[in-house]
């Protein structure tokens, strides 16, 4: 009889355990994905183009198309840049490599890969300045000097050595008045980190020198940049398991000096009450506020202000960004590019430009980066897809 109570017991305690370890699982990741990954994708490329009197798959804003402008054929491209022929790089991080992507007839689609660089750790962020090339490995950033008619690369030099490892592996890196600044994302989700340059904004002259802070708090600002009146401005990526709703991501105007909160702090100067409660208690109140609260997890990537004539006039200027899609949220969230209205460094409206790569069960791909042509054609960059799509006029 002993036994039998005893095994009744035991048995008890499995159940209830379970329960608890599901309610844990649910509040944090949609349990779905917990146990067989991330929803599946159908091939997007088979679908398009398509302009915006079509709504399956994408929805675009009234007067645009969205085509396939390269296929990487299984390889993540994410950042994105125009090399001075205008021909489109692109870094494809996972892998290790640069590569052009010339559209030598002009009809719209990437006529080859060409190999720039590979053997890389982990390359994201890239930089034309003058006859150079600027690449951001996760330890280091190196500058080559660069043939645009071979895309070809010599004389690299390593401008500065950077943090590696941890939770956050990208460095961005953008130019702005013969200075650099370098991305440097969190090692953790929350802590408070040994080395002052993780969780930062890093600015130097353009030989490396003078490396040091620019602006401090910023969780995982993966992407940014410059308004014409050169503001920086940046996306942040906010902690996980709070659960579905908190904290939310964020769109910083990054100013020189300012402390943008993590770990202590999220959104409008509210304190993390779950992390290292019994600290710093009034520490928020001296913090910077971002300018608008995306959804908690929409997981902000890239940015540009919009500069084209295919845009109308009461465009110019506002923001386009990329919500890259939730990985950890009951109900998925993002998946699309949004369109940020701004006035007077206000926004005054967020509405969506590019929706549909989340299609009920299905993940159609993940937008990463945008950039403009000088035509004034969007380029965007899809991780998931592995695809970089071309938004004109129809």
């Amino acid at each position: 009889m002993k036994k039998i109570i005893g095994r009744a017991v035991w048995l008890l305690l499995i159940i209830i355990s379970g329960y608890f370890l599901y309610g844990y699982v649910r509040n944090r990741v949609d349990f779905q994905e917990f146990l067989q990954g991330p929803p599946k994708r159908r091939e997007i490329i088979e679908q398009l183009p398509q302009n915006s009197s079509t709504f399956d798959p994408l929805l675009i804003e009234a007067g645009f198309e969205v085509d396939i402008f390269a296929d990487l054929k299984g390889e993540s491209p994410r950042v994105l840049a125009f090399d001075s022929n205008q021909v489109l790089v692109v870094s494809l991080t996972k892998e290790g490599r640069i590569v052009a992507l010339p559209d030598e007839d002009g009809n719209g689609k990437a006529d080859k890969v060409v190999q720039i660089l590979d053997g890389l750790n982990k390359p994201h962020g890239i930089v034309f300045y003058g006859s150079r090339l600027f690449v951001a490995e996760t330890n280091k950033v190196v500058s080559y000097d660069y043939d645009p008619n071979n895309f070809s690369v010599s004389f690299p030099q390593v401008l500065l050595l950077l943090p590696s490892g941890g939770r956050h592996s990208t460095r961005t890196i953008k130019i702005h008045d013969r200075k650099l600044y370098i991305s440097v994302g969190s090692s953790c989700d929350t802590c408070i980190e040994k080395n002052a340059q993780r969780a930062s904004i890093l600015v130097s002259d353009l030989d490396g020198s003078g490396l040091r802070s620019f602006a401090t708090g910023l969780r995982n600002t993966v992407f940014f940049a410059f308004d014409r009146a050169g503001k920086l401005w940046g996306n942040d990526m906010g902690r996980d398991f709070l659960g579905d709703d908190l904290p939310p991501d964020e769109l910083n105007v990054v100013q020189a000096g300012g402390d943008y909160g993590w770990p202590y702090c999220y959104g409008n100067r509210t304190r993390d009450e779950k992390f290292q409660k019994e600290k710093k208690l009034a520490y928020c109140i001296d913090t910077e506020v971002p300018v608008v609260n995306y959804p908690a997890h929409v997981a902000p990537l890239g940015l540009t202000f919009i500069d084209s004539p295919l845009f109308s006039e009461a465009d110019q200027d506002d923001l386009l960004v990329a919500f890259h899609g939730s990985w950890n949220r009951g109900e998925p969230v993002g998946y699309k590019i949004v369109k940020v209205s701004i006035f007077a460094d206000q926004v005054i409206d967020v509405q969506d430009f590019i929706s549909g790569w989340l299609s009920g069960s299905d993940v159609l791909g993940r937008p990463v980066d945008l950039v403009f042509s000088d035509n004034g054609e969007l380029y965007i960059s899809d991780d998931a897809s592995n695809v970089i799509y071309r938004v004109s006029r129809n």
